[in-house]
């Protein structure tokens, strides 16, 4: 197995048990969820977001009691286009905590959604799927 699959098998194996930094993604959306009418949260996916960028934002407008006017609104859609993110250093920052690909320093990676597909294989995608349904079952997120 090359290096960098293994590092990629270990990373999946420690990321669906929590043990990465910050603890369990899945304890801490479900944890955020449990308590959306506590706090004034908005959930958004990327997904969602790579689906209809304008849809989005205006979600978000919304969410913030925010109203811009068109052209206001068609700036914000125009400037968070991920290849437009992807080349400002103040979104793409370099992050040396990658442990995954040699060479590979900055935050964002491709922007494609399913992604996952040209690097998990069947067996991990499968577990992966597993540990995924049962720990967000009562959720109502679901990611492509």
């Amino acid at each position: 197995m090359h290096s960098y699959l293994r590092k990629f098998q270990i990373l999946m194996e420690r990321f669906l048990a929590g043990k990465v930094h910050a603890s369990s993604w899945f304890d801490h959306v479900s944890g955020w969820y449990t308590h959306r009418a506590d706090y004034n949260i908005l959930f958004l996916t990327y997904e969602e977001m790579k689906k209809d960028l304008r849809s989005a934002v205006l979600k978000m407008c919304v969410f913030l009691g925010k109203q811009l006017t068109e052209k206001e609104l068609n700036v914000v859609v125009e400037k968070a286009v991920f290849d437009k993110m992807k080349s400002d250093p103040r979104s793409n920052y370099e992050d040396k905590t990658c442990i995954l690909e040699k060479g590979r320093d900055n935050f964002l990676r491709r922007g494609t959604v399913g992604d996952w597909k040209n690097i998990m294989t069947v067996a991990q995608s499968e577990k992966f799927n597993k540990v995924f349904n049962e720990k967000m079952k009562d959720l109502p997120f679901k990611f492509i």
